[in-house]
């Protein structure tokens, strides 16, 4: 299942905004509010009444008026705030001011380099191809000029959601989602001499968190996952069962395309029908591993097979590891087989058993646990690179291959984030096994992000150039400081916080918290131009490493997970309360910020706290936990959050439901709730009944804003660059707007 995540900078950076004409005239009349047809249901003795229910039809002629209402009057006011042209008009230069920014890279033996990359004044990032560093770079794929099935152009213009070259780089398969809508994913295979394409497409190909296409050895066929096509009237929540993986061959027709791995493939490995898979075939590497999913767990089961067998069609699955071990995630070496491990081992360790007979019994601890977070591992040609976060901050570790590995702790550039060194189960990374060292993307809360090798010749990291660089990147008035929190229970929640420096601490400044929780992943280092607009103005940006992430090993994801989601948000809270304390800010002048499960969150925090919050920004919110497992990805995600099929489940995520928690007669603070109307994620009617609710209920007289994206869905959309950055003038002028920023209030009347 693909979990319901999303981070704040990828609102600031990535977030598509639907265009809208902007008026300074007389106030935009309000939108009436939402008319009231509750439907009570009775869950273990507990009435539960929903007013909204009807929103869940987002096909409705009535509901989709509604939304578009909200849209209008949420755009027409942000439009008048009197700070955010001049925002805007900063937030655009400090885009620009880089020539490009390069969002991924895959690196291939002779030393041939794919990128994708957003040059500054372009709308839509496109995909590059280059020999050496120092090469001329060709461009390989321009979305805008490609065209989808008149179906998938209706949703709007395709992004580019994926690319993965073929092992002799003479092919590339790209994955162009319209509109971001990533469940209508269309898989096209070009050529790199020539940018043309093969004329093979797939569709339902999604972006998934590692279902990604595996090229075969053969350089003309690849694997791939591909969604079911649903009966006319079959529920949606059966959209993403029955997943399977299946073998192409170019040149052939997709739909007699055979099932490898998944669903009823194979008697020897049993796949439930709402477990997803993945299979990935490591370039150079004789053996294919393939994966079923547990759902939202971290542990999954592991396949081997030969790769010779799987591309005739009669490959004989080895069980490596099943849900019982525990085992996050598998990288190949030859005939050894590395396992990252967190059986009784919460901060995780690395074993190694043989892929011919795999047996965990006796398998070798390669990277024994530690006090820092080992949260990945890539294998180079000359060692395996392992990946670790120490409180919130990345470590970086070579391991000799060797019936005696010997473990060399890197110096990394400046301490920060790393990102692409280590994928998940995936090709998805910077790195192929083919190539000695490791290349990574590395950023920090101060400095930029840039992309640096390390060569295992000359045992020295360097940067790459890839990422060009700009006047912004190193800003030598900010600093960072990293605190520990006592939360409810007395349990310290690392608090992150990133100001200018000379800031006065006198409660005044505004102050932008952030928080997550969810699914293991930790909040990491990042620096992006719409976060030096804000420090520019005397904003201060903090993070809450709340418990339900990741940041202190599966331990830390366990204390924040179904019955004990409350620390999440009590965490948040806490850190909240802190910085009111140690007088960074105020109540008046904080504003908290979630998006995807981190909607729980924020839901709950404002919630249970709306004193605490001069106002809040949900982006694509999970706010509806109790109805959650009615939608096509929701289902899945019962392992995190509940089921309402056990009265332990509903009692949790009625807890956690920021709709259930909204009272009438309540100041609230000013809400801005951002979505995309074609997010498969989190369903956008979760943000329609927030809005809402909290237009019902609130005393406070601050506005509660919807705003829609219509071109775009989860994350990444295709309405534009500069539409990008109109939605964060909107985030973060709304922000400073509510917290009393001056220049940002309108004229007393």
């Amino acid at each position: 299942m693909i979990a319901i995540r999303f981070t704040f900078v990828q609102l600031a950076v990535l977030l598509v905004a639907h265009s809208a004409g902007r008026s300074q005239s007389a106030d935009p009349p309000a939108p009436p509010l939402a008319p009231v047809r509750p439907v009570t249901e009775d869950y273990y003795g507990t009435k539960v009444v929903d007013p909204y229910r009807y929103m869940e039809n987002l096909q409705d002629p009535e509901v989709q008026a509604w939304i578009k209402a909200q849209n209008d009057y949420a755009r027409a006011v942000l439009a008048r705030i009197p700070g955010r042209p001049k925002l805007l008009e900063r937030l655009w230069e400090l885009s620009q001011s880089a020539p490009a920014f390069v969002s991924d890279v895959r690196r291939l033996p002779g030393d041939l380099y794919f990128t994708q990359k957003l040059t500054a004044g372009e709308d839509l990032a496109k995909l590059y191809a280059r020999r050496g560093l120092s090469g001329d770079e060709k461009l390989l794929v321009d979305p805008e000029k490609i065209k989808l099935a008149a179906s998938s152009q209706a949703k709007g213009k395709p992004a580019i959601m994926y690319f993965f070259p073929s092992p002799d780089g003479k092919l590339v398969t790209v994955g162009l989602a319209p509109g971001g809508s990533e469940d209508d994913t269309e898989l096209h295979v070009f050529e790199t001499a020539n940018g043309q394409e093969t004329g093979d497409v797939i569709f339902g190909v999604p972006l998934g968190d590692i279902q990604y296409p595996s090229w075969l050895p053969d350089n003309r066929s690849f694997l791939y996952g591909r969604l079911q096509e649903l009966p006319t009237g079959a529920p949606v929540t059966e959209r993403y069962e029955k997943f399977r993986y299946y073998l192409h061959v170019l040149g052939t027709d997709p739909a007699h395309d055979q099932p490898v791995f998944g669903y009823g493939v194979s008697p020897s490995v049993p796949v439930d029908r709402r477990q997803g898979v993945f299979v990935m075939i490591p370039p150079g590497g004789q053996y294919a591993i393939g994966m079923v999913d547990a759902g939202i767990h971290l542990n999954n089961a592991y396949y081997i097979a030969d790769v010779a067998a799987l591309s005739k069609g009669n490959a004989t699955w080895r069980k490596v590891a099943d849900f019982s071990d525990d085992v996050r995630n598998v990288a190949v070496h030859g005939d050894d087989v590395y396992l990252l491990t967190f059986h009784n081992t919460p901060r995780y360790k690395i074993i190694r058993t043989d892929a011919r007979k795999p047996e965990l019994a006796t398998a070798q601890t390669i990277v024994p646990p530690r006090e820092a977070v080992i949260t990945g591992m890539f294998p180079a040609r000359d060692a395996l690179y392992v990946q670790l976060l120490d409180g919130g901050i990345a470590r970086l570790m070579r391991v000799r291959y060797g019936r005696t590995p010997e473990i060399q702790q890197l110096s990394l550039p400046f301490q920060g984030d790393i990102r692409g060194a280590v994928p998940a189960l995936s090709q998805a990374g910077f790195n192929d096994p083919r190539v000695p060292g490791v290349l990574f993307n590395m950023r920090g809360w101060t400095k930029a992000a840039r992309i640096y090798a390390y060569d295992p010749q000359t045992q020295e990291i360097s940067d790459t150039k890839l990422q060009p660089a700009g006047p912004h990147d190193d800003p030598g008035n900010l600093e960072s400081a990293e605190v520990k929190v006592r939360s409810h229970d007395g349990v310290m929640v690392p608090l992150s916080i990133v100001y200018e420096k000379g800031l006065k601490r006198d409660g005044s400044n505004p102050t932008h918290l952030v928080g997550y929780g969810a699914y293991g992943n930790p909040l990491t280092p990042v620096l992006d131009p719409s976060l030096i607009a804000f420090y520019e103005r005397s904003g201060i940006f903090a993070t809450c490493h709340v418990r339900g992430g990741g940041e202190y090993g599966e331990e830390w994801h366990l204390a924040g997970k179904g019955r004990t989601k409350p620390n999440t948000w009590l965490d948040f809270i806490a850190c909240a309360q802190y910085l009111i304390d140690q007088k960074y800010t105020s109540a008046a002048h904080l504003s908290g910020f979630g998006a995807s499960a981190g909607g729980i969150l924020i839901g709950r925090a404002i919630t249970k706290r709306p004193d605490l919050f001069g106002s809040a920004i949900i982006y694509s919110g999970a706010l509806d936990a109790l109805r959650m497992e009615t939608t096509a990805n929701g289902l899945g995600n019962d392992e995190e959050f509940g089921s309402t099929k056990t009265e332990e489940g509903f009692r949790a995520l009625y807890e956690m439901s920021a709709v259930q928690h909204v009272e009438k007669g309540t100041a609230y603070p000013a809400v801005l709730l951002m979505i995309g109307i074609n997010d498969p994620r989190t369903d956008p009617w979760y943000s329609a009944k927030m809005t809402a609710l909290l237009q019902a209920a609130t005393t406070s007289g601050k506005p509660v804003l919807l705003r829609v994206d219509y071109g775009g869905g989860h994350s990444e959309g295709s309405s534009g660059d500069k539409e990008a950055w109109e939605a964060a003038a909107d985030m973060i002028g709304f922000d400073l707007w509510q917290l009393g920023a001056p220049g940002f209030q309108p004229p007393k009347q």
